[in-house]
């Protein structure tokens, strides 16, 4: 009789681990599990570039040069200039092919030929996702949510599988861009049904950590300083238990607000972490190249006081495409008008 106990606790622990493991990609029904993944954050600084732009850049025969006005590629020169990790934007199915899988593969692969570390900044959009404009992907719509929650996994799960093939695995992985109001609107919009947007975060979690646990997953908001939306976002998803290791944060001020929203942001960083236990990583930052002296010291004041911060509330912080110049009339990178970086990036170099 104990030998037949035996067996069947035996039993009932299998099963018990069978019903955990995630199905693959090609099933129509993503089992969902329970493992909460402990995060570990790096120990060292993350000084990051989103430079997505730089292949369409590259195309249209823009070119970069170092302050001494030497031509160079625009990953070597990132390194050169301090950063030690890129960040590039993927979209689902963009109309001119920039920022596709195939145009994310040539990207990736340059940034790890020269050691740097890789985030991979999924919008779930075939275009840009930010606050005012989270549309959902031309041939997602009409899906039932649990139908949406399959693409999202599938989709990330695609990407992530395509790196890996090509000995590409990412240290971070965002779900979703400046959600401030959920993704995938109208279905996804945080503010009418938070319980589904939680379900999304927690599609691309699952299929991000079904390629390498070591992974960190961000759920990514603009403006750092206001506490009233932070809390709110992850208030709503701590209440739906969604999984995530990275609060991700934006922060873009001017001459004026620079320092002002400097404070505010570390405060909530902090008050965040007590809150949350999740530590931060600022995503994104960006300053007007017309204005290298507050440029500079919006971005070194920044940096100072996240280095005052234990890894475990915040460990870095990233410059959006700090190459782009005379481009798209974007004013908020950090190179001048002749393709030379500017004294902004200074802080990354040390």
């Amino acid at each position: 009789m104990k030998r037949y106990l035996v067996l069947l606790f035996s039993l009932l622990i299998f099963l018990q681990s069978c019903a955990q493991v995630e199905t693959p990609i090609s099933s129509k029904t993503v089992v969902l599990d329970t493992i909460l993944y402990r995060y570990t954050p790096p120990t060292e600084l993350i000084k990051g570039a989103d430079i997505s732009w730089v292949t369409e850049m590259e195309k249209a025969g823009i070119s970069f040069y170092n302050a001494q006005g030497v031509k160079k590629d625009c990953f070597i020169l990132m390194k050169e200039l301090g950063f030690n990790t890129i960040r590039l934007r993927v979209w689902v199915n963009p109309k001119d092919g920039y920022c596709n899988l195939s145009d994310l593969l040539v990207k990736a692969k340059r940034a790890k030929a020269i050691g740097l570390k890789l985030l991979i900044d999924f919008h779930y959009s075939d275009s840009w996702a930010d606050p005012g404009k989270q549309f959902m992907p031309e041939e997602w719509k009409g899906k039932t949510i649990s139908e949406l929650e399959t693409k999202i996994y599938d989709h990330t799960f695609e990407v992530l599988n395509t790196l890996k093939a090509n000995n590409i695995v990412p240290e971070f992985v965002q779900i979703g861009n400046e959600t401030n109001d959920g993704m995938m609107w109208d279905v996804g919009r945080a503010s009418t049904n938070m319980d589904t947007f939680a379900k999304f975060i927690e599609a691309g979690y699952r299929a991000t950590k079904k390629i390498d646990v070591s992974i960190g997953v961000i759920v990514h908001i603009s403006n750092g300083y206001d506490k009233k939306l932070f809390n709110w976002i992850f208030d709503g998803l701590k209440k739906y238990k969604t999984r995530y290791d990275i609060i991700g944060m934006s922060l873009y001020p001017d001459a004026k607000n620079w320092l002002s929203l400097n404070q505010l942001c570390i405060e909530n960083i902090v008050e965040l972490n007590v809150k949350f236990n999740k530590p931060t990583l600022l995503c994104e930052i960006g300053f007007n190249y017309n204005d290298p002296e507050n440029g500079k010291m919006f971005v070194e004041d920044l940096k100072n006081r996240i280095i005052k911060l234990s890894k475990k509330q915040a460990f870095g912080l990233m410059y959006w495409e700090p190459q782009a110049y005379n481009w798209k009339n974007y004013s908020l990178g950090s190179f001048d008008n002749t393709g030379k970086p500017t004294k902004i990036l200074d802080p990354f170099l040390n």
